[in-house]
């Protein structure tokens, strides 16, 4: 109890501190914890104990969700664009390149939460998909021993989604710090919240392709421990099946908590753009402070999933609806 008396009070310290100004902050300022109150009572135990069963049966869906809500607002803000199915003509962003390898069960979460939304006679149609992943992520994460933080609703969902809006908006695993602080500035997220945000790779998995480069015995990345470089190359030798997947955190893939960082100190970020936080010496004290101190991490990690949250999202009937089928645009 302690323990997150202190993460709470330290969030909303952390949220006052950090401001606000900007297209993205007015918008943010229009949604509220207690939005569905009287819209849908019970929305948030209801998208828990769905998220919990599915949770349950599928325990890859912790990573795949909180990789989904990050890959949604992103692109064109949080507003479940990247849930939408190709159709027609359009390609949408899910079959972008750079989300071929988003994992199912992160929308099947999505879905089945909203399907038990939806079986509430009130609630039916009432409650946005952008606000079911964020719900929906959040308890993904609690589930897997990360903070409990409030979220704030009221989003509408997106009325486009096309391939050509991801290009140039994710960042690669190839990423220095300098060009990931330039896309998080993007965002109106400071350089503090991508280093706490990029430790959401302490769940999840990571398919063999995005490291190969890092591995290779001819040119091994100085910055990865050789002993972790090797335990990788036998995973992913030369010609490996490119579904062939590995944990992003080698200790406790399944346990939301500060390893992430203390890997980095070891040398054993999976992704480039995850060790150069320690490798550069400006990120390196937030790694050195997240690793001696997991309760700071959480609190930093929850202030700064509130504020990515933020970005981006429609508030203006004009710009959003809700979605009858998450990942299919109202006709």
């Amino acid at each position: 109890m302690g323990a997150g008396i202190r993460i709470l009070a330290a969030l909303l310290a952390l949220l006052a501190a950090a401001g606000g100004g900007g297209i993205m902050r007015c918008a943010a300022q229009q949604l509220s914890a207690t939005y569905y109150d009287t819209i849908c009572p019970g929305v948030e135990k209801i998208v828990r104990d769905a998220v919990t069963l599915k949770v349950q049966q599928t325990p890859v869906a912790v990573g795949a969700t909180v990789r989904l809500f990050f890959h949604d607002c992103f692109v064109q803000g949080c507003d479940a664009s990247v849930i939408i199915v190709s159709s027609g003509n359009n390609t949408a962003e899910k079959d972008n390149g750079a989300n071929k390898s988003l994992a199912g069960d992160g929308f099947d979460t999505v879905i089945q939460a909203k399907a038990a939304v939806d079986a509430v006679p009130q609630c039916a149609n009432q409650v946005s998909c952008a606000d079911i992943l964020t719900m929906a992520t959040r308890d993904v994460i609690a589930l897997a021993g990360g903070p409990e933080y409030p979220v704030e609703l009221g989003r509408l969902d997106g009325l486009s989604s096309t391939s050509a809006s991801v290009d140039g908006n994710l960042p690669p695993p190839s990423f220095n710090l300098d060009q990931l602080t330039a896309i998080f500035a993007a965002n109106n997220l400071s350089q503090a919240d991508m280093v706490a945000l990029s430790a959401a790779h302490t769940v999840g998995f990571a398919h063999c392709g995005t490291f190969a480069d890092r591995i290779q015995p001819a040119a091994a990345d100085p910055t990865m421990d050789p002993g972790y470089g090797s335990q990788l190359l036998a995973a992913c030798p030369p010609g490996v099946d490119v579904n062939v997947a590995v944990d992003l955190d080698p200790e406790t893939p399944k346990v939301f908590d500060n390893q992430y960082f203390i890997n980095l100190q070891k040398g054993m970020g999976l992704l480039g753009s995850d060790q150069v936080l320690y490798a550069d010496v400006r990120s390196r004290p937030l790694v050195d402070n997240w690793a001696a101190n997991n309760t700071d991490f959480l609190a930093a990690f929850a202030a700064a999933m509130t504020n990515l949250g933020r970005v981006g999202v429609k508030t203006d009937p004009a710009l959003g609806n809700i979605r009858r089928d998450c990942a299919v645009l109202n006709g």
